[in-house]
């Protein structure tokens, strides 16, 4: 009576072992390919590099599974098991299919190769890498499947922008000796996009984009004011401020600083000529538009909590982000002056992003005082 018994439950563990393979390999290859929340698992799912990994992903699942296929025969055979066996196996492989898609390299198409013609030397921006980024525009162009086919084309725009960083860069900090000489790989930004709570689902920005700043794109030095800079078909800009500081931060820059003490010498670099001719009067604008340092998304409409709506300086009180952009024409991206163009620019908001960061980041001078005799 004891023999039959273990015979029959040979079987129930092979199969058992058997169908605990998919679950196990299905919860390797989503800890490979997600990671866990910290690490920004849509960054890393996304990157393109990084999906060249799923093949070796695949070796140690193949192998254990040929372990665990091959238990003793059972004394007694079930006509059913076999095809329950194969059922999962078939079940197992199509997994398998799945989640190898986003990373396989079996791509119905054929891959296109980055162009031969119409490159400039490092330091300039081709009409070539518009035109990829102008592809990236069509949703159906912003897929992973189009992306693969054409990653040589979009592997030579992104070297083109990254030499033209890397050439801006001996620029910017000879306009600005307060910005440190990084290279291109911590300033630049990702081309993939986060779209874990975005309804857009879309991959990957339509345009480069790169920020500076005192303490790099991802420094730790608290308030620190960022030049960002985007190179974007229709929609290239240059930036430069705070944007959407800390309550502390906003505090500090409204009532500490000059801005409820004596704001002139803040408001004498905003009215600069050459400031002015960059990114406008410095007066809001009639229709709530943007204009110089007024008209963000987040400016308030009233007067803020303790502060007089009639104060003199409310126009300057009801800032949140205190930041001005350029944008550019294509042309002008495109033109072999392009880096000029953008080193002259930073030398005239200097002043301005100078006088933030010692806002947000020392005390006020014993001269912030003088003048302030009419408020």
């Amino acid at each position: 009576m004891t023999t039959p018994a273990k015979t029959r439950a040979t079987p129930r563990r092979a199969a058992a072992s058997k169908k605990g393979t998919p679950a196990s390999k299905k919860k390797r290859n989503e800890s490979g390919s997600e990671g866990s929340p910290s690490d920004s698992p849509s960054e890393a799912e996304l990157d393109s590099d990084h999906l060249d990994d799923d093949e070796d992903d695949e070796q140690p699942a193949s192998k254990k599974r040929k372990r665990t296929a091959s238990p003793k025969k059972p004394k007694s055979k079930s006509p059913k098991k076999p095809k329950q066996a194969a059922a999962e196996d078939d079940e197992d492989f199509d997994e398998d299919s799945e989640l190898d898609l986003p990373g396989s390299e079996k791509i119905v198409g054929k891959v296109v190769q980055a162009p031969t013609t119409g490159r400039v030397p490092a330091g300039q921006i081709s009409q070539n890498t518009f035109n990829f980024l102008n592809n990236l525009k069509k949703p159906e162009c912003n897929d992973r499947e189009w992306f693969r086919l054409h990653e040589p084309v979009y592997r030579l725009a992104e070297k083109e922008f990254k030499d033209f960083i890397d050439e801006f860069t001996n620029d910017l900090v000879r306009a600005d000796p307060q910005i440190p000489h990084l290279p291109p790989k911590d300033v630049i930004h990702r081309i993939y996009r986060d779209i874990r709570f975005s309804n857009d689902k879309t991959p990957y920005k339509t345009g480069f984009s790169v920020s500076f700043s005192r303490s790099g794109r991802k420094g730790i030095f608290a308030g620190s004011v960022t030049l960002p800079m985007a190179v974007k078909p229709g929609g290239s800009l240059f930036a430069a401020g705070l944007w959407d500081p800390a309550k502390d931060s906003l505090a500090t820059i409204r009532h500490v600083h000059h801005l409820t003490r004596n704001p002139q010498q803040f408001r004498d670099i905003i009215s600069a000529a050459d400031f002015v001719e960059l990114f406008g009067e410095a007066t809001p604008h009639p229709k709530r538009e943007r204009q110089n340092v007024f008209g963000a998304d987040d400016e308030l409409k009233n007067a803020p909590k303790g502060v007089d709506k009639k104060h003199k300086d409310i126009d300057l009180l009801r800032l949140r982000s205190f930041a001005v952009i350029h944008r550019f024409l294509d042309s002008e991206v495109l033109a072999p002056n392009f880096r000029e163009t953008l080193a002259h620019i930073v030398g005239v908001v200097r002043p301005f992003v100078h006088k933030l960061n010692d806002m947000v980041s020392l005390p006020p001078d014993d001269d912030d005082d003088d003048g302030d005799d009419d408020e």
